[in-house]
């Protein structure tokens, strides 16, 4: 369940935005500062005991302004749901598994954004470069371990 007490760093954070300050976005902020790559739906489901009153359709509205102000980053591994962070401004990537779909945050292993670049000559002024990694993580493959019989490899 979330504070029910008044945040100043994120009402400052969501003005700094450009936003009017509300109910529903602190309390979707606060979900995003808990769990990072978060669905629409994760967000809901974390606020909704606090702000009875919420609606998925509120939460979208709040996660959409917060991408459109800058504030939120929207990333969309292919074939899963689109999730949100908070991690916004710099040069970083993301690795998904493959069985569980746990996403995580990847430095840019290269340099400044954009971290790869579009041969000379295509008319494209490239601002960003998006790289995801797909494997297995590490509570996944450790399940998939514990589950082998002992002796098979």
């Amino acid at each position: 369940m979330l504070d029910s007490q008044p945040d100043a760093a994120a009402d400052a954070l969501i003005r700094g935005a450009g936003l009017r300050v509300t109910a529903t976005r602190v309390a979707v902020l606060d979900a995003l500062r808990a769990r990072p790559h978060a669905t629409a739906d994760d967000v809901f489901d974390r606020i909704v005991g606090s702000l009875p009153g919420t609606s998925k359709q509120s939460v979208y509205n709040a996660l959409g302004d917060f991408a459109d102000a800058g504030l939120a980053r929207r990333i969309e591994p292919a074939g899963h749901a689109g999730t949100f962070e908070l991690r916004v401004g710099d040069n970083h990537h993301h690795v998904v598994c493959t069985r569980c779909g746990r996403i995580d945050d990847v430095d840019c292993i290269v340099g400044s954004a954009p971290c790869l670049h579009v041969p000379e000559g295509s008319g494209y002024l490239i601002e960003t470069a998006e790289v995801t990694f797909w494997g297995v993580c590490a509570d996944c493959r450790a399940e998939s371990e514990a589950e082998r019989p002992r002796g098979s490899r």
